[in-house]
């Protein structure tokens, strides 16, 4: 398997993970969880918050689930609502753009989702708008996280991020992997740096290239199972220098990660997890930052 993997795949990537099999200190998977995971309560105020969706998009089931979990009342919101009319952003405190596959990936990874919001003057103006309110907060995830990279142009303080092309194995990659959570601006992750925790990895061009001088701060980079920066495959599935995969807004409002934190905000959705974890995953409280960003401030 090995030799069909280095003719079919990367080969580098190929030899990477046969070393890493064989590696007999391998610790695997690890968990640092420098925060108490709450458990959501029944809330007495919930905001409404746009699941955003476009053709080929199949994350929204998930995404919807997970705010509902933290207190909001998701919204399905289909690309053809905005442009008909149908939905305003206007009406909404939070976006969330889901993972999946718009338009198949057939333009690049987001382009076309993206393209239909900037080549339409109305779509424009809307998210425009709602990106420049200082209520708001964004989330873009996996596909979602594509498309909201190429709309750095109507997004304040991003003009750092990266924009994500083909993964250095020449594979799709559908794994759990370990991510490190850093220190920085964002909302969602607020309380949250140092944790070290397992999360899904569903896409095949995560690969973070930065057209600019120097790579800009990650909100979110892949780590080993002994907590240093993943360089190498598989632990680092997608080639990203320095192993990021999650960035946020220079003022914390956007975040935007190829890995998906809406799978696993339940224990019970890892394929591994502590067995001192209760009913709620450490991820979870990304939403739970949320909610309480947007009822308290």
């Amino acid at each position: 398997s090995h030799a069909i993997a280095r003719r079919r795949d990367d080969p580098d990537c190929a030899d990477q993970e046969y070393d890493a099999l064989l590696d007999a200190d391998d610790p695997g998977l690890t968990v640092e969880l420098p925060f108490e995971v709450h458990t959501a309560r029944p809330r007495k105020r919930r905001p409404r918050v746009a699941i955003l969706r476009e053709q080929g998009v199949n994350g929204q089931l998930e995404m919807a689930a997970a705010f509902h979990r933290a207190g909001f009342a998701p919204v399905d919101v289909h690309m053809t609502d905005i442009l008909a009319g149908r939905h305003s952003l206007e009406t909404f405190r939070v976006l969330a753009a889901c993972g999946g596959f718009s338009y198949g990936d057939v333009l690049g990874a987001g382009r076309g989702w993206a393209q239909a919001i900037l080549g339409n003057p109305l779509a424009r103006a809307q998210f425009e708008a709602f990106f420049a309110r200082p209520d708001t907060l964004t989330l873009g995830v996996c596909n979602g996280c594509q498309m909201l990279s190429q709309l750095a142009s109507l997004i304040p303080g991003s003009a750092h991020w990266p924009r994500f092309v083909r993964n250095r194995s020449q594979q799709f990659e559908a794994r759990l992997s370990l991510v490190e959570v850093l220190d920085g601006p964002s909302v969602w992750l607020r309380g949250m740096a140092g944790a070290r925790l397992p999360i899904v990895v569903a896409h095949g061009e995560g690969r973070a290239v930065f057209d600019g001088t120097g790579q800009a701060p990650a909100a979110l980079r892949y780590v080993d199972g002994r907590g240093a920066v993943a360089e190498r495959y598989p632990a680092n599935p997608n080639g990203s220098a320095g192993g990021v995969t999650g960035f946020s807004s220079s003022d914390g409002r956007v975040a935007i990660m190829m890995p998906h934190p809406e799978r696993l905000f339940r224990a019970v959705q890892h394929s591994w997890h502590p067995a001192t974890w209760g009913e709620d995953g450490p991820w979870l409280q990304l939403f739970n930052n949320a909610y309480a960003w947007v009822t308290h401030g």
